[in-house]
């Protein structure tokens, strides 16, 4: 009751208290008039903009220049001539000019690579395969290889690429002429598929991921796992009757090594000098080309350069098997089977038929005249197969 009284009391003393002069500027109209005035200038402001707007767009003229939609049957005479006009402009002037026979494709160096022929330095050219790295990097080994300098980078020379490119063409023939194994090595990014297409017509394996430390010198216990078949002279697949040797035998190692990037595979160069596998190598100015066997001076940092290379080399290895092939048709055989692999063994059903056919036979060496000479099979009187025949690892290493 105290508390309200004393607001009362105040109350009224405030209300009977005379008004100041801030109140009485809120009171009065001169702020409401003042943003009205200032909401009907903006308004005003809009709309000259959108006026001018207008006049501009109507500058353009673009009704002036449009034109309706007419039918196919509706068409003006000037239309028709002046398809007539263009019509016999292409027709006197199409085969005017220059026509552009040979240019460059980036599937065909996969899926057509040239062949050793056809390498010429224009195509090694085209191919950047004559830039090496800065001087400041170079190994004084290639020194040998390099034509000379521009603006502080090597040059390779193109006559001493092609020379030993028809050199390691005719390496990789000679070792698919007389049935080696090749291996086709490219591990950098876009390599795979000029690898994959080299190894399928040299008929060889290809590796284009990491390279497995030891995969030749402890190939027994990393490529267990691979698969091993034998072949006749003919490539026809005779692993049924070597079951038992194929289990027991030891991890194959390739009698060549095509490596597109030594820089990165300098592991698996040392094994195979280690085993006295030959290798190819395509050597930049930086590398060293006393890793290889048989170097190829070339840039190895184009993906052009390398699918030349790995082409060619591919070709030359079909050109071996082709060869081959067309001497085994003859009854020469170029190769020899590896050691203690001797001749198949008969199946069970050869066998069982075998001792069937002795049981007819007498002791003096004479058919039973009780059978008839249809008793013998044909597998009985056919002769020992040939025992010459090849090992080879399908698909990966």
């Amino acid at each position: 009751m105290i508390l309200r009284n004393v607001a009362i009391r105040h109350g009224r003393k405030a209300l009977s208290a005379p008004l100041r002069k801030s109140f009485l500027r809120t009171l009065t109209n001169d702020t409401i008039s003042a943003e009205t005035h200032s909401v009907e200038r903006s308004i005003e402001n809009q709309l000259k903009q959108t006026h001018s707007i207008e006049a501009n767009i109507n500058q353009l003229h673009l009704t002036d220049s449009f034109v309706p939609p007419t039918l196919a049957s509706e068409a003006s005479e000037a239309v028709l001539s002046n398809h007539e006009h263009k019509r016999h402009l292409k027709k006197r002037t199409g085969k005017l000019g220059s026509v552009v026979e040979k240019h460059y494709e980036p599937q065909q160096l996969v899926l057509n690579p040239p062949r050793p022929e056809d390498v010429t330095l224009e195509l090694l050219m085209a191919s950047q395969s004559h830039l090496g790295h800065a001087t400041s990097l170079w190994n004084p080994a290639n020194q040998r290889y390099i034509f000379g300098i521009r603006q502080g980078v090597h040059i390779i020379s193109l006559e001493e690429t092609a020379a030993h490119l028809r050199r390691a063409a005719k390496v990789v023939e000679g070792v698919a002429y007389h049935g080696g194994l090749i291996l086709f090595v490219g591990t950098r990014a876009g390599q795979t598929s000029c690898v994959v297409k080299a190894a399928e017509m040299a008929k060889g394996c290809h590796l284009f991921e990491k390279w497995i430390p030891g995969s030749i010198t402890n190939g027994d216990q990393i490529l267990v796992k691979c698969n091993i078949k034998v072949v006749d002279k003919d490539d026809v697949d005779i692993s049924s009757g070597y079951t038992k040797k194929l289990e027991e035998w030891k991890a194959l190692k390739p009698d060549l090594v095509v490596c597109l990037n030594p820089l990165e595979n300098y592991i698996m160069l040392h094994e195979c000098g280690l085993n006295n596998i030959p290798t190819i190598g395509v050597i930049d100015t930086d590398a060293d080309p006393t890793w290889v066997t048989y170097p190829i001076p070339a840039n190895d940092d184009s993906l052009r350069c390398v699918q030349v290379i790995a082409g060619v080399l591919g070709r030359a290895g079909q050109s071996g098997q082709a060869k081959r092939l067309e001497a085994a048709a003859k009854g020469q055989v170029t190769w020899q089977p590896p050691e203690g692999l001797g001749s198949p063994e008969p199946d069970k059903k050869t066998q069982r038929e075998a001792s069937e056919t002795n049981s007819l036979i007498d002791p003096r060496g004479t058919l039973d005249p009780r059978m008839s000479l249809n008793a013998l099979t044909p597998e009985a009187q056919i002769a020992k197969p040939n025992p010459i025949i090849r090992e080879e690892i399908p698909g990966e290493l």
